[in-house]
């Protein structure tokens, strides 16, 4: 067993040296599978009868063929960045789509939907796929991947490693909005709640074999352009309440983890820091080779996401490289960069 949250530098010579070896050999591990919300969808939406989508421009603009794919994002997402590192020369593609199926399933494979969260409640809002039923389509997968023998499906399935990135979605699109649940439960109680739907996740996941998952902290989500906009009250700092309801949330994620990885043997937990790392980039966005965090590159910055960060919306940047945001929620592929380099850092046990 074995819980980390490491500090961002603690590991990274050994992982440098660790990555360097396999530079042009297999990939460190079996397999990247992917469980969560916009900030991983690689296009599961794109089919769903949903407005939370990003299969149109100008997302995807500086992807690798810059074409939209559903990704929320000007390019490459953390999870790519983060695929290439481990030696993969291909990402885990979206568990819905035409490119999941044959070989392509044995690396990996992509079942994160925009909009979904720790609570099934949230993604029902907005037509995404809950992550009760991403577990479901896990199941699936698993059957498929039992076709090249049952001693290779175990390897794949218990040497992989399993990401998760759920939770901004439930406060930013769900409870900060949501009177039916701000009205009855503090910040507090619903993070509470929140632990309890992610520790049975990490449970039943475990149940079907997975011994390698690392989970995505809350980011400054105070921070984010739209939450500025929405929660700020005309001011155009950040919003302090939220950022605090995020560390909290950190703080009872890191717990829970402990306790879950103290009690499941086998099992590798890694809690991903990604607030500190964006919160650096936003205070001192010239410091990671940025320039703009205040304002997205999309549209008028402030607000616009999926259908209306669009080709025809006015003001967008025509060189995202020096944003922090791509769209009024998400981090541009130059930020991803960044977090992705930090993520390999703090993963480390997951990959050792």
């Amino acid at each position: 067993m074995g819980f980390a949250s490491r500090s961002l530098w603690g590991t990274s010579l050994s992982l440098l040296v660790l990555v360097s070896s396999v530079a042009h050999a297999d990939p460190i591990v079996p397999a990247l599978i992917i469980f969560g919300d916009s900030v991983v969808d690689v296009g599961n939406n794109n089919n769903l009868n949903t407005v939370i989508k990003a299969n149109f421009p100008p997302y995807g603009r500086d992807f690798v063929n810059h074409r939209p794919t559903g990704r929320f994002c000007n390019g490459k997402l953390a999870t790519d960045f983060t695929a290439e590192y481990l030696g993969f020369t291909s990402y885990p593609p979206a568990y819905l789509s035409q490119d999941a199926r044959g070989n392509n399933l044995l690396t990996g494979v992509n079942f994160a939907s925009a909009a979904s969260g720790l609570y099934d409640g949230t993604a029902r809002l907005y037509g995404a796929i809950p992550l009760t039923q991403q577990l479901k389509y896990y199941k699936e997968y698993q059957t498929k991947v039992n076709l090249v023998g049952n001693a290779k499906a175990d390897e794949i399935l218990s040497g992989g490693i399993h990401l998760l990135s759920a939770g901004s979605s439930d406060f930013i699109q769900n409870y900060y909005i949501n009177p039916l649940l701000n009205g009855v439960y503090s910040a507090d109680l619903f993070s509470n709640r929140l632990m309890r739907f992610y520790s049975t996740f990490i449970q039943n996941l475990y149940g079907l074999g997975a011994r390698r998952i690392g989970v995505t902290s809350l980011p400054p989500t105070g921070c984010l352009p739209a939450a500025i906009t929405l929660f700020g009250a005309g001011s155009n700092q950040c919003v302090e309440r939220l950022n605090r309801d995020a560390i909290a949330f950190n703080e009872k994620l890191n717990s829970t983890s402990k306790s879950l990885a103290n009690n499941l043997p086998g099992l590798k937990l890694v809690v991903f820091d990604i607030y500190e790392p964006l919160l650096d980039m936003i205070l001192k966005p010239s410091d990671n080779g940025l320039f703009e965090s205040r304002k997205a590159c999309c549209g008028t910055g402030t607000l616009e996401t999926s259908v209306l960060c669009n080709a025809r919306s006015l003001g967008t940047c025509s060189n995202a490289t020096q944003y922090v945001f791509w769209d009024a929620f998400h981090p541009s592929e130059a930020a991803n960069s960044v977090l992705s380099g930090d993520l390999l850092t703090q993963g480390f046990d997951l990959i050792s």
